[in-house]
């Protein structure tokens, strides 16, 4: 128990001699947005994902199959924004020039303009979840959780994808050393699954209360201290920018 009490805390506060620096404690906020904006997505804007794109091919299965409560052209729209987000994500790396201090940083200020201009909307739109005003949000926020997901995982730090959580899962059990595993990280895999689950957990209390309008307010505001946190990283020279 030690054990995976102390792997969770370097997850939350990184030893000065950790090989990926300050990027783990990021990264869990960055899986807490992803939280956030699902729920809303999920819960608001018509049962879709815009970061969970297995869940989006699933739910294009439903809708072609006539299921009702779900939409071919929202989850072809989500796929498709979600992809121009991911290689989005893919030339801020390869500009990055495998710096990962200046990957985190553009990547997290692209994100934090794309979840406000989601705000933006919201604030303005007299009823923005339904009719054609939702498809801004699908798109926006797609288009940020792409890039979000491309990021995380050019920045590799192990068990923070940030935006998917079945291969955390599945370590915790197939990686223990009661079945001849190396260990299951319980500590670390945990605090990321608990990361994603909390903003989950207040998107939906968000949109039940009657606040969904209220939901990208706490994305916007843990995206801003991302970028904020992560400003001086692409000068940086530390030995962790380097890692992949």
């Amino acid at each position: 128990m030690r054990e995976h009490l102390r792997e969770a805390w370097h997850m939350i506060h990184p030893p000065r001699d950790d090989p990926h620096g300050p990027l783990p404690p990021l990264l869990l906020i960055l899986s807490v947005v992803t939280g956030l904006v699902d729920s809303l997505s999920y819960l608001m804007l018509g049962h879709v994902f815009v970061a969970n794109m297995t869940g989006n091919v699933i739910f294009l299965g439903f809708a072609v199959g006539g299921a009702e409560g779900f939409s071919i052209v929202t989850s072809i729209t989500a796929i498709l924004a979600f992809s121009v987000g991911a290689l989005l994500g893919g030339r801020v790396d390869s500009t990055s020039h495998r710096h990962r201090g200046r990957l985190v940083f553009r990547a997290a200020l692209i994100e934090t303009v794309a979840v406000l201009l989601a705000l933006g909307w919201v604030a303005i739109s007299r009823d923005p979840f339904t009719g054609a005003g939702r498809y801004v949000l699908v798109v926006l926020l797609a288009v940020a959780m792409g890039l979000q997901n491309s990021a995380a995982t050019s920045l590799n730090v192990p068990d923070l994808t940030t935006t998917v959580l079945t291969k955390t899962i599945t370590g915790i059990s197939a990686d223990a050393r009661v079945v001849g595993g190396q260990g299951s990280r319980v500590g670390r895999r945990g605090v990321s699954i608990l990361a994603m689950f909390t903003g989950a957990l207040v998107g939906a209390l968000l949109v039940t209360g009657g606040h969904g309008r209220w939901v990208l307010v706490p994305a916007a505001a843990l995206l801003a201290v991302v970028t904020a946190a992560t400003v001086r990283y692409p000068r940086s020279q530390e030995s962790w920018v380097a890692a992949r």
